[in-house]
């Protein structure tokens, strides 16, 4: 990732004398001790409009290249176009909620876009969740079978007689508090093979829900469940060649001319960041088996569910609307069971979709007093050099 030296100074003295940057003058320069940027460049006007136009470059309505257009200043190169783009998302909704209008803008302008969800985020789904589903396929069956499927009545009747053995576990060691409580204790009993499996499909479901809202065609969904993470509990498997293999494959399949991997790397789980490993070293080993694709693509980094970039570091800035920024909360309730009933929302108490509104809005909010466009929110990426 780039220093960004200069940038990164001159947003620092922005902050200190709460001026956008054209109104820096050269005392504010020389109080600060910066006198060497000034000389540098010859006066502090010259510095500002160096530092305004990085900033402004940053900012493109046209995340996928606009075409027939002059890219020298854009972030993303106008040809070839439509390309063809891969979205990889840790968890089945960290795409929406790190980079929701970013894809939808990414469709609209005619691109192929992908989403590769890399875990099946079973973990993360209440009990209560798999208890509605399965009262609502037994009553399928019961409604409209008479009963007589056999696979739904067992796996009921299994799926039943586990979930209260282990709600009778939990209270044994928390009480009513795991209940009570805001934030959702771990559960003391590790959940049994088909419980996973439902919580997955729960996922699944909500996942391809956020891609019909976002009108991504069902073949463009991709579920790679790597291996690392099917563990059941909290404690992950290393990274192996297994997950790796799978991102590959994928990737030597679409042969996209972009990527977008997560750099969330503030989850506390660490889901993150194997995920974007394993999607980095899945890229070297195409690049070291001399993959042709690669030579026209670019690897975008976002974040958004735990953290944001630094203004500084951003290279890629995607603004919103008040009615895009809607449309995006709109994709993020789709994954209903993330919403108030998540085990793992942390201590933060806001709502994903809320976090996601907050961060957007304060980058744009960060643009507009550096003395730019103020728009009402923003989505960053920074890029990974190949």
């Amino acid at each position: 990732m780039p220093e960004h030296k200069l940038r990164r100074e001159v947003i620092e003295l922005c902050r200190l004398t709460g001026k956008p940057l054209l109104k820096l003058s050269t005392k504010d320069y020389l109080e600060h001790g910066m006198r060497h940027w000034v000389e540098q460049f010859g006066s502090a006007g010259l510095v500002n409009i160096e530092v305004f136009n990085e900033l402004q470059h940053t900012i493109t309505g046209w995340p996928g290249g606009k075409p027939n257009s002059d890219d020298t200043f854009r972030p993303e190169r106008a040809k070839p176009f439509p390309k063809r783009v891969v979205v990889f998302s840790p968890h089945p909704d960290d795409d929406v909620i790190s980079m929701g209008g970013t894809i939808r803008r990414l469709i609209q302008q005619g691109n192929d876009v992908h989403i590769a969800y890399e875990t099946s985020g079973n973990i993360a789904v209440n009990d209560d969740e798999v208890t509605r589903f399965m009262h609502f396929i037994n009553g399928f069956n019961l409604l409209f079978a008479d009963g007589s499927d056999e696979a739904i009545d067992r796996t009921y009747k299994l799926v039943k007689q586990f979930m209260q053995k282990k709600r009778k576990a939990e209270l044994e060691v928390y009480g009513e508090n795991k209940y009570l409580h805001p934030i959702p204790m771990d559960p003391v009993m590790t959940d049994i093979p088909e419980v996973l499996t439902l919580k997955g499909l729960i996922r699944r479901g909500e996942a391809r829900l956020a891609c019909a809202y976002n009108n991504i065609a069902g073949d463009h969904i991709h579920f790679l469940d790597l291996p690392f993470y099917e563990t059941g509990a909290i404690e992950k498997l290393p990274l192996s060649e297994k997950d790796v293999r799978l991102i590959q494959a994928l990737l030597a399949d679409i042969r996209p001319h972009q990527v977008y991997v997560a750099a969330d790397l503030a989850d506390p789980h660490g889901t993150h960041r194997k995920c974007t490993d394993a999607v980095l070293a899945a890229i070297d080993e195409e690049k070291a088996s001399g993959a042709g694709w690669l030579s026209d693509c670019r690897v975008w980094m976002y974040r958004g569910a735990w953290a944001e970039w630094d203004i500084a570091d951003i290279e890629m800035c995607v603004p919103m609307s008040p009615e895009e920024l809607r449309e995006k909360r709109n994709a993020i309730l789709r994954h209903q069971s993330q919403m108030e009933s998540a085990p793992f929302l942390g201590n933060d108490e806001r709502l994903f979709w809320q976090r996601a509104e907050d961060r957007n809005r304060e980058t744009a909010r960060r643009y507009d007093e550096m003395g730019l466009a103020c728009y009402e929110a923003m989505e960053a990426f920074v890029e990974y050099r190949l």
